[in-house]
């Protein structure tokens, strides 16, 4: 069913199609119908894929195409649903023979059983993950597997923007829907919404449900705000970002998974933000997926406290983690106080040696960067990279001076499967311009030690410590 939001903000839109909901006590399983009018449009035929409570009827759910990979954009796959207890789960491969599967992030310890073309496993908790057929990783499926819902705001509450399922639509002549502060805007499961979100000089706002942003030119801009929560959505192929937050305090990001395979397709980007927490997010992107900056566009100011946990990043194109290239130069800034702790990373490929990293701090434009840890990754696959690239640098492309410094940054407890990549990186920029104070502990690849010598130290660094 067509539907175009009647309104910017306020108007009440009923469910048309609501959600599948079948219960066997104490377990449920709550799948989501694809609005009719994108039956067609939005499907990829790779996979059959079907869930059931252990022991009950198989379900069908519908399989969404996604874009992945900037090099030469390709059909994936992604499916979801909630799930309230065990469910079994059955992913056929329509095409051709089939040898093996792999699920990853293997931090799932989930293990699938190959039948035919058919792979069977059993989820006891939520988790997000990639069925991956013969190694194939530019034409997986990608299964999220969500809580069950605890709420559902009431349509006719005049402080609720609700999208039911179905298309919604930008009316006419306005770019993105505009949401005022004090507003809980509702993305219903099933439902597509064709039109970036923007939250711009307000504060305490929520953008909270299951259904899906639809390949808009930027998911969700968050602009001088306070206090802003997104958990729960998905973003389907943006053209530019997914989450663009600029000059705002007090940003929670939750549950959100996302694709992109555009230019400047970051994932989520920070531009002079502070205060800002990110748990259980997956991010497949063609640009970083996660950034920290301070000044860039308009945005002015320091970039601190920053918390982001229990996630998976997949740097399809560019860094998982990328900190500190753009500030104003003519007002230095600071950014610090930032901690990564248990991620999962599925890929980082990047052909310029600039743009490598799955840890990265291009520390430019006279920002200060100063207190980082980086704790508890796995790392499964770098196609062309390296693991940590920590350099205060003058980057002609985009930045206008070099960093002022990086200090105090400790890695700990990082495992990279192994492979064939570029040698880690730390450099200072002069004299005044050092990196110092670096703690690196307990990081292993292929299951060895990484040495101080496995390091390419460059000048201007200070008081490097590496520890087995």
């Amino acid at each position: 069913m067509k539907m175009k939001h009647p309104l910017a903000v306020g108007a009440a839109l009923l469910t048309l199609c609501p959600a599948s909901i079948y219960a066997a006590e104490p377990q449920r399983l709550v799948l989501y119908d694809v609005p009719r009018e994108a039956l067609y449009t939005h499907h990829n035929d790779d996979f059959t894929v079907r869930v059931r409570v252990p022991g009950g009827e198989w379900r069908d759910l519908y399989e969404y195409e996604v874009k992945v990979d900037l090099d030469k954009p390709q059909s994936a796959s992604m499916v979801y649903f909630d799930m309230g207890g065990p469910v079994e789960v059955a992913v056929k491969k329509n095409n051709g023979d089939v040898r093996r599967v792999e699920v990853r992030p293997h931090s799932v310890g989930l293990k699938a059983k190959l039948v035919g073309s058919t792979a069977y496993f059993t989820l006891t908790k939520p988790a997000k993950i990639s069925v991956e057929f013969d190694g194939d990783r530019l034409h997986n499926l990608h299964l999220f597997a969500n809580p069950v819902e605890t709420e559902r705001p009431d349509p006719k509450d005049p402080d609720v923007i609700y999208f039911g399922p179905g298309v919604h639509k930008l009316p006419e002549g306005q770019e993105t829907f505009r949401i005022p502060s004090g507003k809980t805007v509702y993305i219903a499961g099933g439902a597509l919404v064709q039109g970036g979100l923007e939250v711009r000089d307000a504060e305490n706002v929520r953008i909270i449900g299951r259904g899906i942003i639809d390949r808009p030119g930027r998911g969700v801009l968050v602009a001088m705000a306070r206090n802003v929560d997104i958990d729960g959505i998905i973003v389907r192929n943006p053209r530019h970002y997914t989450v663009l937050c600029g000059q705002s305090t007090g940003l929670t990001i939750r549950n959100l998974t996302t694709f992109s395979a555009q230019s400047w397709s970051d994932g989520l980007d920070h531009m002079s933000c502070s205060d800002v927490r990110i748990d259980d997010v997956f991010l497949r992107t063609s640009d970083d997926s996660i950034a920290i900056y301070g000044a860039r566009w308009e945005y002015r100011g320091d970039a601190r406290n920053y918390l982001i946990t229990n996630s998976t990043l997949w740097a399809d194109i560019a860094h998982p983690i990328n900190i500190g290239i753009h500030g104003n130069p003519k007002k230095p800034e600071v950014l610090e106080n930032i901690t990564f702790r248990n991620i999962d990373v599925l890929g980082h490929d990047e052909d310029d040696r600039n743009y490598q990293g799955v840890m990265a701090i291009t520390d430019g434009d006279d920002n200060l960067v100063r207190n980082l840890l980086f704790e508890d990754f796995r790392i499964d696959s770098i196609e062309e990279g390296m693991l940590f690239n920590f350099r205060v640098v003058f980057n002609e492309k985009y930045s206008h001076s070099p960093g002022r410094g990086v200090e105090n940054v400790t890695i700990r407890n990082v495992r990279f499967k192994g492979g064939d990549i570029s040698r880690p990186v730390i450099a200072g920029h002069a004299a005044d311009r050092m990196v110092r104070d670096v703690t690196i502990e307990n990081v292993t690849v292929a299951g060895k030690p990484l040495k101080r010598e496995d390091i390419d130290i460059g000048p201007f660094v200070q008081n490097i410590v590496v520890k087995p």
